[in-house]
């Protein structure tokens, strides 16, 4: 297993990363138990699950997947060889996340508070990169175009940047936390968190956790020269589009125990109009060179030089060996070229 640095710092993690966010819904913890293990045995440290897990997110199971995570870490008495990420909600109008059932805002309180039930539910003293895992002030995401912009008015309430990472700061310094990341987060947002640490309010951000793929690759459009000339580098996430670029949800089919079809609200940032002729063109690729998709797939985000690591999440175990086989998956210079001839006629139709 390749291992890369996490920006600046000397902690080397592996190119694929765990993801974990089903464990607790539509994953039991034995499930994820296995995983792990599995994960371990090809050579895979670094793990990222969030306070929000598992998905979709609600007050019952909130925080059950970081639990899973600690039992395990608990059990094999392997915490020192887990390169943990975590993450705190930012600005949302779920209640069920804070005490008092108040709205999550990245504000000192409530990160202090989140931090420390993160930390309980790991069964931890420390968290090695605490992510924000999106912005405390309104922006488009989440499958909002980021090409037809609009600018959302900000919020009266909206935390500053500056009170977000002094916090952050506050939390490294006392040992609960090691590095800073972020996720979900613009061009923008990145350079004023830099520039901030700059100025000493607080410790430099090493990564930024975004969406990538071949239905997404609007990252290239200007973080991509952000995450290479300041080594903060993309933890890639949803790199298969949910699952929707193996093809299995065309022709409107829903697989028994997928994601979409347990989850029916689950999943429509990968169901735009422009999806579908994207898909097939991919999926053409993939057959017109005998290869796997899902492999070609991961192996495109796996070789960009601005990603730090993929971020692997599976259902199931055998979709997860597949996954992981991208590491030695050959991305030819042909492979490449008919990937972006497919990318200029679908560009991004699912950002």
């Amino acid at each position: 297993m390749e291992m890369r640095k996490l920006g600046r710092t000397d902690l080397e993690v592996s190119s694929l990363c765990l993801g974990t966010m089903t464990w607790g819904e539509q994953n039991t913890k034995a499930d994820g138990y296995e995983q792990m293990d599995y994960a371990i045995d090809q050579g895979i440290n670094f793990f990222d699950v969030a306070e929000l897990y598992p998905v979709p997110s609600r007050a019952a199971t909130q925080g059950r997947t970081e639990e899973i995570i600690g039992d395990w870490m608990q059990d094999r008495g392997n915490r020192s060889d887990i390169i943990l990420a975590t993450k705190v909600v930012g600005r949302s109008m779920s209640t069920w996340f804070r005490d008092g059932e108040i709205e999550p805002r990245l504000t000192r309180a409530q990160i202090f508070e989140a931090v420390d039930k993160s930390l309980k539910r790991l069964k931890t003293d420390y968290i090695d990169l605490y992510q924000i895992h999106w912005p405390d002030r309104k922006v488009s995401q989440f499958g909002a175009n980021p090409v037809i912009y609009s600018h959302p008015e900000p919020a009266e309430d909206e935390t500053p940047i500056a009170e977000t990472l002094a916090a952050m700061d506050e939390l490294v310094k006392a040992g609960k936390v090691r590095h800073v990341g972020l996720s979900n987060e613009t061009g923008w947002g990145t350079m004023n968190y830099l520039n901030e640490a700059e100025k000493g309010t607080g410790p430099r951000v090493v990564s930024i956790q975004n969406a990538y793929s071949l239905l997404n690759r609007t990252f290239e459009v200007n973080l991509a020269e952000v995450a290479m000339r300041e080594q903060v580098g993309l933890l890639a996430y949803s790199s298969l589009g949910q699952g929707t670029l193996t093809g299995k949800y065309l022709d409107g089919k829903h697989p028994e125990g997928a994601r979409m079809t347990l989850f029916k609200n689950f999943g429509g940032r990968y169901q735009t109009p422009g999806a579908e002729p994207a898909i097939r063109g991919y999926l053409k690729v993939a057959e017109e060179f005998g290869v796997d998709v899902a492999q070609m797939a991961l192996a495109f985000v796996h070789t960009r030089s601005f990603t730090t690591s993929v971020i692997l999440g599976a259902s199931k175990l055998e979709q997860l060996k597949t996954d992981i086989a991208c590491h030695d998956f050959k991305l030819t210079d042909e492979m490449e070229e008919a990937i972006n001839k497919v990318h200029l006629l679908h560009s991004n139709p699912c950002p």
